[in-house]
């Protein structure tokens, strides 16, 4: 059996962690400067670009990259696969980090920021027909659904606290959330699945000025056929990762079982997207060689190498393989996110993008500032189940 969660411990301000905290800061003077000056004045984008590196990366490919949770929950509660139980925490807190820099990221982009509280609230004001609309309600449902999951951790550490009051208002609380845990999770299952394939659908928008081989109706499919995989690379990478910095050990034979979700859904991924693009007669695109086709066919190149690392039961248990296999996938997931939203958008030839130094600055920031979130809480709260090295261990 697993261990039970619970705090890794260990010193905070690190070498690392210093210098994480030394980019999150230049990231939030940066920001201040931006939500007082305007877009303008720190950003690259225009009209022909009206999103950039902010939406491509922080918001698309972010969520996608914290759907660690959504697909943790699907083997957990709706396949019924509770041996993969001690992998829930860690993934919902990866995913509520990541919803939660998806939010900055949203308001970041928002000219009008200080008007972004009446989205969910001005409801006789809502464009019903608006795909963005389903997708900003849905983001900022589940950021809150996802901190509401992972709440339990942060009570069960103030139940431990010497605070008499906070160790009452613990004592109650967690109870009560832990029974409603079942419609919390119900809804983290729903709003996933349609924001992240409506993330697809808002492209079709583009019309022709999507690239024929990003330009299908097929977008919202693959983008939540991709999500998922990534959810499950996100899972595996982080624990293997976590077990090496933290010098704990991994339970081996989780991670390899969970690894298997991985090769169905990269197979699954790659046809679709070949008949896709074959049935649409864009073979020839495919194979111009040109910016577009080297990017898909990295892209595509990617998930096959990440589902060949994990053929065969005696690979997967080789932690080093399915560390790489992780990284290719997440990295073919975000290619293929982040070509459609910036790469294989073309708003005519007079237009060009390419993020300004601010914007670098800002995402590396707030990536850095998740990091410091995820070692913080790892080292307070219960989170983690690894269990201490006792011997000397191989990758």
């Amino acid at each position: 059996m697993m261990p039970d969660a619970r705090p890794v411990g260990g010193p905070i301000l690190t070498r690392p962690f210093r210098v994480l905290l030394a980019l999150f800061s230049i990231a939030a003077v940066l920001i201040v400067f931006r939500l007082a000056t305007g877009l303008g004045r720190i950003t690259a984008m225009n009209d022909g670009y009206p999103w950039g590196l902010w939406i491509a990366f922080d918001v698309v490919t972010g969520t996608a990259l914290a759907c660690g949770g959504y697909a943790v929950a699907l083997l957990v509660y709706v396949l019924n696969k509770g041996r993969y139980h001690p992998l829930v925490r860690p993934a919902v807190l990866t995913s509520a980090l990541g919803y939660t820099l998806a939010g900055v990221g949203v308001a970041l982009d928002i000219g009008r920021w200080w008007n972004i509280w009446r989205v969910p609230l001005f409801v006789w004001r809502w464009n019903l027909n608006s795909v963005l609309l389903e997708v900003a309600l849905c983001i900022m449902a589940y950021t809150f659904v996802l901190w509401i999951e992972l709440s339990p951790a942060f009570l069960e550490r103030a139940e431990r606290t010497s605070v008499a009051w906070l160790k009452r208002v613990a004592a109650r609380t967690r109870p009560m959330i832990e029974k409603a845990l079942l419609w919390v999770i119900a809804l983290g299952i729903l709003l996933p699945t349609m924001h992240q394939s409506s993330l697809g659908a808002l492209m079709l928008i583009a019309g022709p000025r999507l690239h024929p081989l990003w330009n299908t109706g097929w977008l919202p499919l693959l983008f939540l056929l991709s999500c998922t995989a990534m959810g499950y690379a996100v899972v595996v990478f982080e624990a293997t990762l976590s077990s090496w910095l933290f010098r704990r050990e991994p339970e081996r034979r989780m991670l390899a079982d969970l690894s298997q979700a991985i090769v169905p859904l990269g197979t699954a991924y790659v046809a679709l997207r070949l008949l896709d693009i074959a049935g649409r007669g864009q073979l020839p695109a495919l194979f111009a060689f040109d910016l577009y086709s080297v990017m898909t066919l990295v892209e595509l190149a990617l998930v096959v190498a990440a589902v060949g690392l994990l053929l065969g039961d005696a690979r997967r248990q080789r932690l080093g393989n399915l560390f790489r296999a992780a990284m290719l996938f997440m990295l073919a997931g975000s290619v293929y996110r982040f070509d459609t939203y910036l790469v294989a958008f073309r708003p005519g030839a007079h237009w060009s993008y390419f993020p300004s130094v601010g914007e670098i600055l800002v995402t590396v920031g707030l990536v850095a500032g998740e990091l410091m979130a995820f070692v913080l809480i790892v080292k307070l709260f219960p989170i983690l189940t690894l269990e201490k090295r006792h011997a000397a261990y191989h990758h």
